[in-house]
């Protein structure tokens, strides 16, 4: 007799349900997607998950941070130093592309238990 056999979710695809679960909480919130998943080309440049734009115009990086537990701060808290420079790396690569630089801000959601936190200006570029 066959068995169905019990399938992991890989941590890919637990990361991909929460950044599905980030940009269907900013989309209710008036943002608009305008990149999923940006990356600059070659090895140790930066990558961002969601690139929004607010109805006023600004340009929103936003970082999605899963985790199972509120260990160590939770999802938004492991958004380090390194992390938050690869980011600003990669949304200055994106900006060079635009002929006008727009207002621009770096979010970070936490999806965790089931619940969204979005942390508007969770840090800044300078």
């Amino acid at each position: 007799m066959d068995f169905p056999r019990k399938t992991a979710v890989t941590t890919k695809q637990a990361g991909d349900a929460a950044e599905d679960r980030a940009l269907a909480h900013l989309v209710a919130a008036g943002l608009r997607l305008v990149a999923r998943n940006y990356r600059t080309p070659g090895r140790g440049g930066g990558e961002i998950d969601l690139l929004m734009r607010e109805p006023d115009g600004t340009l929103v990086f936003v970082e999605v941070r899963r985790r199972t537990t509120s260990a160590f701060g939770g999802a938004a808290a492991s958004v380090g130093g390194i992390k938050q420079r690869r980011i600003i790396f990669a949304a200055r690569h994106y900006l060079m592309r635009l002929a006008q630089l727009p207002p621009c801000r770096f979010d970070v959601v936490g999806v965790q238990a089931g619940q969204v936190e979005w942390i508007k200006a969770a840090f800044d570029a300078g």
